[in-house]
């Protein structure tokens, strides 16, 4: 087998990369820019192409597949000339599912908390040796890489993203994998460059869980009003398994289950999601015993209330929320946990969504939990995005009580003017607030 991938530097392209090599496929590819972690990681497995750029002589007859990654245009010359010889182009969720075809497919939807569901899912098959293939959208702990695929695998655990496959394939990912087990976490409107109305967002995952076939599962989130209503959908003979928040109690900070397991992890929203991996779990033969001795040694994915540095006094946490109902959730966990300590809450408006005008108003309201809140943009990725301009007026208006920056060196300095006695620190961002070393930072503050 001889594959060819455009825009091979993204994320889960560099990383199909490699599992495709891993298998013995001939490999090669292309992007007009590539940068770490995706270079060092394609160097090291000896497949890091010579050149940056498009260069239409990699389009050979002999090529048995073409993947196309979702940030190459229409007009990319590689994928024009691939049309031209008739050669097979596949989106990249697209060609997972055709490597994948004869196995049972997992397949974890929702609006948040996929990633840190399936990151559990997996720690937990992988604590007690069992084999499967995998996605996930983060970097986990005891993982070489976030895709595996393999001959021999009966299983494989797919994070399931709602965005667009390919230019050329404008379905969401999630409806590529064509599930036997479907999970959905949660519902809350994303992705306003593509889904511009919040029904349009919502049936996409109408059309997941239609897509069900009759022998197949719906695990999915009794405790949110809207997968609930998704779940009426699915057709006759689907069997249904909703899940809610494992039982718990907080002491001195540690979180315990029903059964006093003792977790790594902690706030409401990773409870919840820890019901949906744990009924997973138990379709793919996972005993309650022994979920509750793997899940115990689970830290979290990357950067998902991710503590990167902490004294007696302080502890300061890196996240990936950016949405509405992800800022909602991770302050109020932080604040539950941690109720005698103050907390500082930074967010960064960093994607599409959270920088247009019309999609900010629903933000109000969900910092309000936090004592000192403080939002950050750059207003030189509105132009770079083509998006009208934003002040800090409005932001401020929009959010409510909070300090606003546009330069993020003046929040860093302001962070630093903060007495952090009994004091927590939240960062929270799908960026990184311009270039800021978080962990860095954090390290600096606690001591």
């Amino acid at each position: 087998m001889k594959v060819h991938l455009i825009a091979v530097g993204g994320s889960a392209m560099h990383n199909l990369a490699i599992a495709l090599h891993k298998k013995g496929i001939q490999v090669t590819g292309s992007d007009d820019e590539i940068v770490d972690p995706a270079k060092s990681n394609l160097q090291r497995n000896g497949i890091l192409p010579a050149t940056d750029g498009w260069d239409i002589t990699r389009i050979t007859k002999d090529l048995d597949a073409v993947i196309l990654g979702m940030h190459a245009r229409l007009d990319n010359p590689e994928l024009i000339k691939a049309q031209e010889l008739g050669i097979r182009i596949y989106s990249y969720p697209e060609y997972l599912f055709e490597q994948t075809k004869n196995k049972t497919r997992v397949v974890i939807a929702g609006s948040h908390g996929k990633t840190t569901i399936t990151a559990m899912i997996l720690h937990v098959l992988k604590y007690h040796n069992k084999n499967f293939d995998y996605l996930a959208g983060a970097a986990l702990e005891g993982f070489e890489t976030s895709l595996k695929l393999s001959e021999d695998a009966p299983v494989a655990i797919f994070e399931g993203d709602e965005y667009l496959a390919s230019a050329l394939d404008r379905r969401p990912k999630f409806l590529l994998y064509k599930p036997n087990i479907a999970l959905i976490s949660g519902v809350a409107w994303d992705h306003i460059n593509v889904f511009p109305t919040y029904r349009s967002y919502v049936e996409q995952f109408e059309n997941f869980v239609k897509e069900l076939p009759a022998s197949g599962s719906l695990v999915y989130c009794n405790e949110d009003e809207e997968v609930r209503k998704l779940a009426s959908f699915a057709v006759s003979g689907v069997k249904m398994l909703p899940y809610n928040t494992l039982p718990n109690t907080v002491k001195e900070g540690v979180t315990y289950l029903e059964d006093g397991t003792c977790l790594e992890v902690f706030g409401k929203h990773n409870l919840l999601n820890m019901g949906g991996a744990k009924q997973v779990c138990q379709m793919l033969g996972v005993t309650e015993k022994e979920f509750a001795e793997a899940i115990s040694s689970f830290k979290g994915a990357a950067r998902r209330l991710q503590l990167v540095a902490k004294n007696e006094v302080s502890n300061i946490y890196w996240d990936f929320a950016h949405s509405p109902s992800k800022l909602t959730a991770t302050i109020q966990a932080v604040k539950e946990q941690f109720p005698k300590r103050k907390l500082v809450a930074c967010m960064e408006l960093h994607t599409f969504s959270s920088l247009t005008k019309e999609f900010l108003k629903e933000y109000k309201n969900t910092m309000d939990k936090a004592d000192i809140k403080k939002v950050y943009f750059n207003p030189h990725v509105l132009e770079h995005k083509r998006l009208p301009p934003i002040s800090a007026d409005e932001v401020k208006n929009y959010f409510g009580n909070v300090e606003v920056y546009t330069e993020s060196s003046k929040m860093i300095e302001s962070l630093k003017q903060i007495d952090w006695i009994n004091t927590n620190l939240l960062m929270m961002s799908s960026g990184n607030f311009d270039g800021v070393n978080v962990k860095n930072f954090a390290e600096e503050l606690v001591n």
